[in-house]
């Protein structure tokens, strides 16, 4: 399928900034979303090309298709739209650290202090009353 080079490159560079994609299988869509204004059908082809060049993993579910961009294909991406190696999806960027909780004051020994679990005093009782199972006559006992 012929693509425009203009539309090659949005989807190729939204697909390197993201490192996933998702497309609907609706070949009629006039654009794939508002991020991405591109015919849903060429970003479809597009990956599909891709998917057989082993450049993403595809995953097919609910009338969706995903895909995760795969080392060859950031190899291919750097190559073809002449990006430095510094620069690397979003699926591959570290995560920051979480933020505490406002008021709470940051742990210098982390979870180390913290009991898991009931006190040595916790002592459960069960009735052994009929109840919804089978067991001890619970079910047709007469009172």
């Amino acid at each position: 399928m012929f693509v425009s080079k203009k539309n090659r490159i949005k989807v190729y560079s939204y697909l390197f900034k993201e490192g996933t994609l998702v497309a609907k299988k609706d070949k009629y869509a006039k654009k794939h979303s508002d991020e991405l204004p591109v015919p849903n059908l060429e970003v479809m082809a597009l990956l599909k090309s891709f998917a057989s060049k082993k450049y993403v993993k595809e995953t097919f579910n609910w009338q969706y298709y995903y895909y995760y961009l795969t080392n060859e294909g950031i190899e291919y991406l750097r190559e073809y739209l002449a990006l430095p190696d510094d620069i690397v999806p979003a699926t591959l960027k570290k995560a920051a650290p979480r933020p505490s909780r406002p008021g709470e004051a940051p742990r210098e020994d982390g979870d180390k202090g913290k009991s898991v679990g009931p006190d040595g005093e916790f002592n459960p009782e069960f009735r052994q009353e009929g109840g919804f199972g089978r067991g001890r006559d619970g079910y047709r006992r007469e009172r």
